[in-house]
């Protein structure tokens, strides 16, 4: 049976299904919903007809739930069949069962769909029929619990956060934060537990004092590249640094830990679940920032201290204070960015 599954590319392990699934899921949503509400955002600023239509479908549950099932399929590398027919697998799980169904159902879906690929003559028609029979299993039996325990768990962190902001408020940017910079989505996380609200707001925190911080402390090892690459694209890149030196993780972690009381009790920065877990990744958490608040002066300014300037400032000078006794040795956070 192993000898079997490793034939088929069924590799049944935490990394396959928590890590490599999830960042597909991440793609899926980034891919149609995320781009909708921009789309959307901007079709609303400009008052353009057409740009709000064009967002509002790519928003709709259908298509990023399909985005999710196709992407996952894809990144478990199922071939052209299963990757055709995971499309009905991931949009029928989000209609019954949100992000979580979505992503069970195409998960399960895939995973059955390359086991039956190739193995009969009729496989043009048996690999999408599987496929799509499993998808609808999943789905009709097995999202709509997981998606209610994972909404649930959400709700539980958004009144956790909105009745202790300041504690929450740490724990969710430090969590969500870490989560972004570890070899897993946050953003999946985000969307699946439909974090919403000041708790969002803190998720956000945490997520852009990870890019920022690390984009800043990191410049003298990567120059502006390695700056932008991180700043606006992911501090992803440094995970393979902190497996090697860990202590390079507590400058962005604590400006995160510092700053989320900012955002959840004096200021009480909301945000939606695509923004929290994007931070400032194609300034994706500030869209949505303005998006759930407003275009005012007062959100630019908070955006601007709490997103930007307060993660460089304080990861820079726990940087140097570490720098100083020798901790951080220059090439530390040297990254491949090309």
């Amino acid at each position: 049976m192993r000898r079997f599954l490793e034939r088929k590319g069924v590799h049944i392990s935490v990394h396959a299904y928590f890590i490599t699934a999830l960042s597909y899921m991440a793609l899926g949503l980034f891919s149609s919903l995320i781009i909708g509400l921009i789309i959307e955002t901007i079709g609303n600023q400009t008052n353009l007809d057409h740009l709000k239509e064009m967002g509002e479908f790519a928003m709709d549950t259908k298509i990023w739930g399909g985005a999710i099932g196709v992407a996952i399929a894809y990144g478990l590398k199922a071939p052209p069949l299963v990757i055709f027919a995971a499309l009905f697998s991931g949009a029928f799980g989000a209609e019954l069962g949100g992000p979580a169904g979505s992503y069970v159902s195409a998960l399960i879906a895939t995973e059955f769909g390359k086991i039956i690929s190739k193995e009969t003559k009729i496989d043009i028609i048996l690999t999408p029929f599987t496929t799509i029979v499993i998808g609808f299993i999943v789905g009709s039996f097995i999202g709509p619990p997981i998606n209610s325990f994972m909404t649930g768990l959400g709700e539980i962190i958004n009144w956790a956060t909105f009745q202790q902001p300041f504690i929450m408020g740490v724990i969710v940017a430090v969590l969500m934060g870490l989560a972004l910079t570890a070899p897993i989505s946050s953003l999946a996380i985000a969307f699946m537990l439909s974090i919403d609200g000041i708790a969002a707001g803190a998720a956000t925190v945490g997520c852009a004092a990870q890019m920022i911080g690390f984009a800043t402390i990191s410049y003298r090892d990567n120059g502006i590249g390695g700056a932008i690459a991180q700043g606006i694209g992911t501090s992803m890149l440094q995970v393979a640094n902190v497996v090697r030196k860990p202590i390079i993780l507590i400058p962005p972690t604590a400006a995160g830990a510092i700053l989320a009381p900012f955002a959840s009790v004096w200021l009480q920065l909301e945000n939606n679940a695509p923004g929290a877990g994007m931070g400032t990744s194609g300034l994706v958490g500030q869209i949505m920032t303005f998006e759930t608040l407003g275009f005012s002066m007062e959100v630019a300014l908070a955006i601007l201290f709490l997103h930007f300037i307060g993660p460089a400032v304080i990861s820079f000078l726990i940087a140097l204070w570490f720098r100083n006794k020798g901790w951080i040795q220059p090439g530390d956070m040297k990254i491949d960015y090309e």
